[in-house]
């Protein structure tokens, strides 16, 4: 009997087969262009999931993702940060009870969240497709934070990548996002905390989160006010 292998196609599929792969829920392909998703942004969410499902790597870098693609890393944090900011896609962070390594996990919930609220809003019972609509983008789960607008952000990302002078990570552009979605900083706030650390060389998003956390604990909502318990704190030194 001849051994079946790769170079009979019958064997190479069922090899590749035996890898495993990624179960696509049918509601989630039917409503992804209905929810805004590019072509470009369902791939690269499949591409993740793919990633961590199949290949057990939960937080796949840029360059990885970019070489599936065939598109650099930099367009690929830029997409993972816009999926981000729109609640496709969040970052856990994770500390090991044991050794205490921290390592970070790609989590892709609030897409299907996303898709199976728009299936049970616009489609008949029974999982038909969808009738013809014009795309909008729905109201966020209660409790999940409202997404920033896309501008105000990017404005931020620019600012930050330009002091920092090199291309956000996608943990970074979740903290940015986090800051002004979730904990409510106002921008002007966040654009001089970071000036506060660029001044006491030490430019680091844990820095700027502790500054703009001790403002908040002093209720302090604007630069100016800002301004001034920054230079009472110098006069203290």
């Amino acid at each position: 009997m001849t051994d079946i292998g790769r170079d009979d196609p019958a064997g190479a599929a069922a090899e590749f087969l035996a890898e495993g792969g990624v179960f696509v829920p049918q509601f989630v392909l039917r409503t992804y262009r209905a929810l805004g998703l590019s072509d470009e942004e369902f791939v690269l969410l499949l591409q993740i999931a793919g990633f961590r499902l199949a290949e057990g790597n939960p937080f796949p870098t840029p360059d990885e993702i970019g070489t599936r693609m065939g598109i650099g890393p930099d367009r690929v944090a830029g997409l993972i940060g816009d999926l981000i900011r729109r609640g496709f896609l969040a970052i856990d962070e994770r500390i090991d009870p044991e050794t205490g390594v921290r390592s970070e996990a790609y989590r892709w919930t609030g897409w299907y969240e996303q898709a199976a609220a728009h299936a049970a809003a616009h489609e008949p019972s029974g999982g038909a497709a969808a009738r013809p609509s014009s795309p909008e983008r729905r109201e966020p789960p209660r409790g999940a934070a409202v997404p920033a607008e896309d501008g105000r952000a990017a404005e931020l990302f620019a600012v930050f990548e330009r002091e920092f002078g090199r291309p956000l990570s996608p943990m970074e552009l979740e903290t940015i996002s986090a800051w002004l979605d979730q904990d409510r900083y106002p921008e002007e706030l966040i654009r001089f905390a970071l000036k506060e650390a660029v001044f006491a060389g030490k430019l680091s998003f844990r820095y700027i989160d502790r500054i703009l956390l001790e403002w908040s604990r002093n209720r302090i909502t604007s630069e100016e006010e800002a301004r001034l318990r920054a230079r009472q704190f110098r006069g203290r030194a």
